[in-house]
C-alpha cells in the first residue's frame, strides 16, 4: 500500500540538507573568522554555499531565461513567452518574436516528460528561434495537480498531442526529443486517419524508443529484467502534504534524480569537490559552467505514475508502438496510415539511453509513405544530449532539419540537403530505406 510517508520522508531529508549548507555557509561567513590564518573556515562556507544551492534547486522550475533574440535586421527583439492552451498536466507555450515578420517555419518541439521540466530543451529553442516560429509541449509537475484533475497515461499523453496539433494546424512542423517520439508518432497517425486536415507538414524524430528491441541499452535492460509489480513497489509513491498534488501516485522526481546521479556517480562527486574548491578560493560565479548546468540538471519533477508505468509496460516491454498495436480508449491507432506526413529520423552514434536503431524502426511502419519524404541522419560521435542541444545539435543536426523543412513545404533549402541518408550502421543493411545511403 502507496502512503505518503516515504515522499516526505525525502522532501523532509532534502530540507535538511538544504538547512545544513545554509547554516555552514552563514557560519564560515563570519567576519570573525578572517583573524584566523586558516583555510578551513573558507572550506566550511564553500561546502554550504554549493549544498544548500544544489538541494535548493531539486525543487524550484527553471526560468525559460530567452529574452531576445537577434533578426535579420541586425536589431535584438524582445521574446515573450505566453500560453497558448493550459490543460491540468501541459501546456502548449508559444515563443512569440515580438517587432518582426512572422516566420514561415512553424515547429512544434514536443519536450519529453521523463524527469526534467521543458526547459532541459532550451538551447534547442534558442536555436530555432531565429528562423522558425516555435511551441513547446511545457509539462506540468505532477505534485502540483489535485487528485481531482484524475490520470494521465500514455493515451492522454498522446491525445493532448492531438489538441496542440489541432490547434497549430496543418503547417505545423513537428520535432519530437527523446521520450516522445512514440507517442508523437502515434499522434501524427491519429491525425492523418481521423483529421488529415489537422495532420503536421513534417515530423522530425530525434532520438526516441519506438522499437526498444532494436537495440538494447541499460534502459531497455532494466525495463526487461524488472516486472511491473517489483517497479510499482520500488518507484510509486504518494505526493506528501506539503503540495496541491497530496495523495497522487507518482514517480517522485527526488528518486529519478537518485537514479540519473548513480549512473555517472564518480563524475558528479568529481564536479561538486572542483566546485566547492572554486568557491572556496573565490573563482566561481553565479552563472558559471557548473552551476548553469547542475541548476537545469538538479530541477526534477514529479511524473505521474500511471504515465510511467504505462510508458515502461507498453512502450518497452510490450512494444506496443514497435508492432503497431498501440490504441486510444480501446480504438486502435494504424500508424501505417501515415502517408504524406515527411519524416526524418536523427540518431546518435554513440547514443546509450536510445541506441541507433530503435528510432529508425519508425521508418518499417510507414510503408505507405513516399520513400522521397523520408530522411536518416546518423551523427557520429554524438551522444544522446548532443543530438538535440549539444554542437552535434547546432553545426551539423539543426540545418538539415530546417532544409528538410523547407523542402517539404515547397521552399527551396539554402543549407544542406536534408534528404540524404546516413551511412549505414553496423548491421544495418541498405534495404531497410530502400535506398543506396551515402555519408551525410
Amino acid at each position: 500500500m502507496h502512503t505518503t510517508f516515504a515522499y516526505d520522508m525525502m522532501e523532509t531529508l532534502r530540507v535538511t540538507n538544504q538547512w545544513l549548507g545554509a547554516s555552514a555557509q552563514a557560519f564560515g561567513s563570519y567576519p570573525v573568522h578572517g583573524l584566523v590564518a586558516n583555510p578551513a573556515f573558507q572550506m566550511i562556507a564553500a561546502w554550504g554555499d554549493v549544498t544548500e544551492r544544489a538541494f535548493d534547486r531539486m525543487v524550484a522550475r527553471p526560468d525559460w531565461g530567452i529574452d531576445s533574440v537577434v533578426a535579420e535586421d541586425g536589431r535584438d527583439h524582445v521574446v515573450q513567452v505566453e500560453t497558448v492552451l493550459d490543460r491540468p498536466f501541459g501546456a502548449l507555450t508559444r515563443f512569440r518574436v515580438q517587432g518582426r515578420p512572422e516566420k514561415e517555419r512553424r515547429v512544434l518541439l514536443v519536450a519529453p516528460m521523463s524527469g526534467h521540466y521543458a526547459t532541459l530543451v532550451r538551447s534547442t529553442v534558442q536555436s530555432l528561434l531565429p528562423d522558425c516560429e516555435v511551441w513547446v509541449t511545457d509539462w506540468h509537475n505532477a505534485r502540483d495537480i489535485p487528485v481531482s484533475e484524475g490520470k494521465f497515461d500514455v493515451e492522454d499523453y498522446t491525445q493532448y498531442l492531438i489538441g496542440f496539433l489541432r490547434e497549430l494546424g496543418p503547417e505545423t512542423n513537428v520535432v519530437a526529443v527523446c521520450q516522445p517520439v512514440p507517442l508523437t508518432l502515434a499522434a501524427a497517425a491519429w491525425l492523418s486517419e481521423h483529421e488529415p486536415e489537422s495532420q503536421p507538414k513534417s515530423m522530425t524524430l530525434i532520438g526516441g524508443p519506438v522499437d526498444p528491441d532494436a537495440e538494447p541499452t541499460d534502459v531497455t535492460d532494466f525495463g526487461a529484467r524488472v516486472t511491473m509489480g517489483q517497479l510499482e513497489r520500488m518507484a510509486i509513491q504518494r505526493v506528501g502534504f506539503k503540495y496541491a498534488g497530496a495523495g497522487r501516485l507518482v514517480y517522485p522526481g527526488l528518486l529519478q534524480l537518485g537514479s540519473f546521479i548513480s549512473m555517472n556517480l564518480e563524475t558528479h562527486v568529481s564536479a561538486f569537490s572542483e566546485q566547492i574548491i572554486r568557491t572556496a578560493k573565490g573563482g566561481a560565479s553565479d552563472h558559471d559552467r557548473h552551476n548553469k548546468f547542475y541548476d537545469e540538471y538538479l530541477a526534477v519533477m514529479d511524473m505521474p505514475a500511471e504515465f510511467y508505468l504505462s510508458t515502461v509496460d507498453r512502450i518497452f516491454k510490450r512494444r506496443e508502438i514497435a508492432e503497431n498495436a498501440f490504441t486510444i480508449e480501446g480504438k486502435p491507432v494504424d500508424i501505417t496510415a501515415i502517408d504524406s506526413i515527411a519524416t526524418m529520423i536523427v540518431e546518435g552514434e554513440n547514443d546509450d539511453i536510445s541506441a541507433p536503431g530503435q528510432c529508425l524502426a519508425a521508418l518499417d511502419l510507414l510503408p505507405n509513405l513516399p520513400e522521397q519524404k523520408k530522411s536518416v541522419h546518423l551523427e557520429p560521435g554524438a551522444g544522446h544530449y548532443g543530438i538535440f542541444a549539444g554542437r552535434s545539435w547546432r553545426t551539423n543536426i539543426r540545418p538539415l532539419v530546417l532544409d528538410f523543412i523547407d523542402q517539404n513545404a515547397g521552399r527551396p533549402g539554402n543549407r544542406r540537403a536534408a534528404n540524404v541518408k546516413s551511412a549505414p550502421r553496423k548491421g544495418a543493411g541498405n534495404e531497410r530505406n530502400g535506398t543506396n545511403p551515402t555519408p551525410v
